[in-house]
């Protein structure tokens, strides 16, 4: 069992990024049994979930004669747009059935401000609005977080990057996260990015066979 500083990190493991899911990773479901796993190691776990309003920046379907994968200036940032996802109130936000969420001490909800998207846990893309999570694990105590889920090469990396840039030791657990790959070895790039900002990256049974 880990320790009460450290903490898990459950990165939007919702129906919307698993397959057949608007905004599908390929094979998203598989890091499901991966995290159940890692679940029963931690005293402490927080998820994040998005959701979005319908009204969402983001969603191309919200701008005349674009589509997913254009790009527009959205609060000032260069916004890639996506398919309508993680709509609040939908199926598609909902965490993937199989998730099992009895340990969790909180969720943090996030892309919610229809004017900035919403990659990290921590702060929206801009920087300006704040879950609360951050402060939230501190008040707790917590000092080294794992962080797992959806999608390795966007939500989970700058939720990974954050954690680092607030002062947590973090770690990215590889094969309890799939990357959306948009290109081709965007996975490989993310990585390489934690790697690079400090991120340890390990394997789910490194973790698990240090703490049996």
């Amino acid at each position: 069992m880990k320790s009460k500083n450290e903490a898990l990190i459950i990165v939007d493991v919702q129906n919307d990024f698993v397959s057949g899911g608007a905004l599908e990773v390929k094979e998203g479901e598989s890091v499901v049994p991966v995290i159940n796993k890692l679940q029963e190691e931690f005293q402490f776990i927080v998820a994040t979930q998005d959701y979005h309003p319908e009204n969402h920046g983001s969603f191309a379907t919200n701008h005349p004669h674009k589509n997913p994968g254009d790009f527009i200036l959205l609060g000032g940032l260069n916004q890639i747009l996506w398919p309508v996802h993680c709509v609040q109130e939908s199926n598609g936000a909902e965490f993937h059935p199989d998730l099992e969420r009895e340990k969790w001490s909180a969720v943090f909800q996030k892309g919610k401000n229809p004017q900035v998207d919403s990659y990290s846990g921590f702060f929206d893309n801009a920087r300006r609005g704040d879950t609360g999570l951050g402060d939230y694990l501190k008040y707790h105590g917590i000092e080294k977080v794992y962080v797992t889920g959806l999608a390795l090469d966007y939500c989970v990396k700058f939720t990974a990057l954050d954690a680092k840039s607030l002062g947590f030791d973090t770690y990215l657990v590889a094969d309890a996260s799939k990357a959306v790959n948009l290109n081709t070895s965007d996975d490989e790039k993310a990585l390489e990015e934690m790697k690079e900002a400090g991120i340890t990256v390990i394997k789910s049974n490194e973790l698990l066979k240090s703490h049996v």
